[in-house]
């Protein structure tokens, strides 16, 4: 089944979402460590999922310039591109999808204790960037 796969690179970690395979619904997937999110993706290919497209959150000021951390998500989507050459990567707008992911947990009855798990913030991030990419597309 063909899958987008949605990404919210940072240093230490990056949260992975997926979509259904029609590419409506985006789901938080998982929360990896940087240093083994291409072994990730490439486990995950290679598990019968057919991965159709990538989408990476691209961070940018409130100016709509490029953030600091955007030179890090550069050298992530050169080793992607490398990797998974055939796979087409678009980049998302991800500013402020943190507080979108905390609003979320709240909102979804999340504890307090649970909401300070900056792994489950990552993979819900990824999640909106990716719904919000899946939403643009139809």
């Amino acid at each position: 089944m063909n899958r987008t796969i949605g990404i919210d690179y940072g240093r230490a970690r990056v949260g992975i979402a997926v979509s259904d395979p029609l590419g409506i619904f985006a789901s938080p997937l998982e929360t990896v460590p940087a240093t083994k999110i291409i072994d990730y993706l490439q486990k995950y290919a290679a598990g019968g999922e057919t991965i159709e497209r990538f989408v990476v959150g691209w961070p940018l000021n409130l100016d709509g310039r490029p953030a600091q951390a955007a030179a890090d998500v550069e050298v992530f989507l050169k080793r992607l591109r490398k990797v998974f050459p055939a796979v087409p990567v678009e980049l998302e707008d991800e500013r402020f999808t943190s507080v979108l992911a905390h609003r979320a947990m709240i909102d979804g009855g999340m504890k307090k204790s649970d909401r300070r798990d900056k792994a489950s913030v990552d993979k819900i991030s990824a999640a909106i960037i990716l719904q919000s990419y899946l939403d643009k597309k139809k």
